[in-house]
């Protein structure tokens, strides 16, 4: 709005200078420079004296310049001034504000970088609401994430100083997705350094540069290349199998979800087994998998493995009954 009011008053202030110039030119004989002139000094009130003598016309023509000039430069120069201290208290105090949503933070997600694979990532946990930061620098990248009211840093992920502003302290894990494997190694080395108990999920894009990362710190590493390779394989040669996962995990109409849940010590269905528990029973899950506290994994446990505290069970069924589950189990 403000800018639609500021080209407004600069093309009146323009249609002014011209009307100023031309009637100097017709009326008064002067050449165009000259009547050029003697419209700004006019429009300015710099206080020179005319540059010629003039006529009752060109009297009459520097009147309206004065009343028109003098009222659209004034209105013209407050409207500039208005844009530049509002944009900068705007900047100011939305900086302020995304500093102390920043200090806020906990148990969220560092995002270092916003490219194909970070901004899918971030746009996951969004929609999941986990609480994520992204870093990265790239203006066209802030713009998207200011669009998509992420909070983010515009720092280089791969200095201590950012991951520190970043609330490593504080942070249930980070993702370093940037495009370069070495500054993912370095990202890795350096969070690791600043926090050992950090959980940390890395992108390789060189599958050789997996082991790599591990050392660096890499709690997890996944190579995207590699896993889209082998989904497009498994197109062709298992096309029912993916055709099933598809429908299963993204059709809406079907409104089925993979989840997993972990059972605390104080669960309602600790100590109790599969068929005991009656999960399935309830709530119409499938049971896939138990995750051991050991770290163990239990496909497709029977109906009397017995579920532990600090297990994790992995399940597929309707998001609304999974819901309810968790409740039930927490």
């Amino acid at each position: 709005m403000e800018y639609h009011k500021l080209r407004i008053s600069l093309i009146l202030l323009i249609l002014t200078i011209a009307f100023g110039t031309g009637g100097y030119v017709i009326f008064e004989g002067m050449p165009p420079f000259e009547a050029f002139y003697m419209t700004l000094i006019t429009i300015s009130t710099v206080g020179f004296s005319e540059v010629r003598p003039l006529s009752d016309i060109g009297r009459g023509i520097t009147i309206i310049i004065i009343i028109l000039g003098i009222s659209l430069l004034t209105y013209t120069l407050g409207q500039v001034a208005r844009i530049f201290v509002e944009g900068e208290l705007r900047n100011i105090l939305g900086r302020r504000k995304l500093e102390k949503k920043i200090a806020e933070l906990k148990n969220h997600y560092i995002i270092c970088g916003y490219g194909r694979i970070g901004s899918i990532i971030a746009n996951e946990l969004v929609a999941a609401r986990i609480p994520i930061l992204v870093l990265d620098q790239d203006p066209e990248r802030i713009e998207s994430l200011e669009a998509a009211n992420i909070l983010y840093l515009c720092r280089d992920a791969t200095s201590d100083e950012a991951l520190i502003e970043a609330g490593l302290e504080r942070a249930a894990g980070l993702v370093t997705a940037v495009s370069s494997d070495a500054n993912n190694v370095f990202i890795s080395l350096s969070a690791k350094e600043l926090r050992p108990d950090i959980f940390i999920l890395a992108r390789a894009s060189d599958e050789n540069n997996k082991s790599k990362l591990i050392r660096a710190g890499a709690s997890k590493v996944v190579c995207p290349y590699q896993i889209g390779g082998k989904r497009m394989a498994e197109i062709i040669h298992k096309p029912t199998v993916t055709d099933f996962l598809e429908q299963a995990m993204v059709d809406e109409e079907l409104n089925l979800q993979l989840e997993e849940a972990r059972i605390s010590d104080t669960s309602k269905i600790a100590g109790l087994s599969v068929m005991g528990s009656k999960l399935r029973q309830k709530y119409g899950v499938i049971i896939i998998a138990i995750k051991r506290k050991c770290g163990k994994m239990v496909f497709n446990p029977g109906p009397e493995e017995t579920f532990l505290g600090g297990d994790t069970i992995v399940l597929i069924g309707k998001k609304s009954e999974l819901r309810k589950m968790n409740e039930y189990i927490s």
